[in-house]
């Protein structure tokens, strides 16, 4: 396993993104970042990708076809 490759909780996301913990759950539910389940249940994410999206923050800004809550204007 590489450095980088550190498990982080939705607390420690959301605080890297200066968003609420439950937003990294839904972006997780929602296929905008990958996670990974313990064997608990509870989502771990891996800190290459994390900061890879906070280099980028293009898979966040992308809108999950079918959720409605796009704020894009097609007109």
């Amino acid at each position: 396993m590489e450095t980088g490759d550190r498990l982080l909780t939705p607390g420690e996301v959301a605080a890297l993104f200066r968003v609420d913990p439950k937003t990294v759950t839904r972006w997780a539910a929602a296929g905008r970042i990958s996670s990974i389940r313990t064997p608990g249940g509870h989502r771990r994410f891996r800190e290459s990708e994390v900061r890879a999206l906070l280099e980028g923050d293009e898979a966040l800004d992308e809108p999950v076809s079918g959720n409605g809550r796009a704020h894009q204007s097609n007109e």
